[in-house]
């Protein structure tokens, strides 16, 4: 059973003509589950699950819980989900709809993290929302679809977060022979934990994070993501939460789907052209989803 679908690879007329180039949009946000993540949560909770688990718990109540309850309906495994009180009420209901158990505790990620990996037990598997080489392999097949599709892009977009998209679009591009393809990592101001990395040399800590784009709202990126930039051209780029908020509903308008913000932050490097054009003929930019963005919260951003 493979949980995750392989997307459309649809090319971008509107940002291909802002940008005097060829735009290719990986339209993950059409997977089951909204987003990219049940990519490589769904395999690895197929690895887990043909290994004897019988539980899963996961700490997030966004895309990546919201993958691992997808999973686990799909699988008929039970899924505990432990998520912080900032957790909106959307969130909740959509994890409860895929029928897992949601549990509140705490004020931050970090302590409903704790709560769950307390409730562990030896059948039980804990998925991470992004420090995982089974999730980085996941990830990776959605290249291998843009390359079976006949493209093969000199130039990658995507948002960043905690970094586990970044891994596995680098895995996916070796794999497949594009390991000199560079790649535009996107985050907003407010939740720029990889730009923290890149300066201080290393994976850090961030205290504060604000901003709309919550999904990106990893305090510190994973070790793998950060080493990336060493082994290959990654180029940050960080947005306003504005600019993300309206290459959203740009995006909505040009394309008929919608998107969150976090998603919108890789998008609006081609909206306001941040990146210059004349040396890629033929961009890929991953539209990672979002499983709680609304209209109504699009325009409560710009209100």
């Amino acid at each position: 059973m493979t949980l995750s679908i392989c997307t459309p690879l649809l090319e971008s007329l509107p940002l291909g003509q802002l940008n005097d180039t060829r735009v290719w949009l990986k339209m993950e946000a059409l997977q089951p589950s909204g987003s990219f993540k049940i990519r490589g949560i769904g395999y690895a909770c197929e690895q887990h699950f043909s290994r004897g688990a019988r539980r899963f718990i996961s700490s997030s109540g966004g895309n990546a819980g919201l993958a691992v309850a997808y999973a686990g309906r799909r699988l008929g495994v039970p899924v505990i989900v432990v998520v912080p009180e900032t957790t909106p009420e959307r969130g909740r209901h959509l994890l409860q709809c895929e029928g897992a158990e949601v549990i509140v505790h705490g004020k931050m990620w970090s302590e409903a993290n704790e709560l769950a990996l307390s409730l562990l037990t030896g059948e039980d598997a804990f998925l991470h929302p992004f420090d995982d080489p089974l999730l980085w392999e996941g990830h990776a097949s959605m290249i291998d679809e843009v390359v079976a599709a006949g493209v093969r892009p000199d130039a990658v977009v995507l948002s960043v977060g905690g970094g586990g998209l970044l891994a596995g679009v680098d895995e996916g591009l070796r794999r497949n022979g594009l390991a000199d393809v560079p790649i535009y990592a996107a985050e907003t101001e407010g939740m720029a934990s990889y730009a923290a990395a890149l300066d201080a040399g290393g994976p850090t800590e961030v205290p504060v994070l604000t901003g709309v784009a919550t999904s990106l709202g990893a305090c510190q990126v994973c070790l793998r993501a950060f080493r990336l930039a060493s082994e290959r051209t990654v180029v940050p780029v960080q947005v306003t939460d504005g600019e993300a908020v309206n290459a959203c509903l740009t995006f909505l308008d040009d394309n008929r789907v919608l998107i969150e913000p976090a998603c919108g932050a890789a998008l609006a490097l081609l909206y306001g052209k941040k990146i210059p054009a004349d040396s890629h003929k033929n961009f890929l930019v991953i539209v990672c989803g979002g499983s709680t963005a609304t209209i109504d919260s699009l325009k409560g951003f710009t209100g």
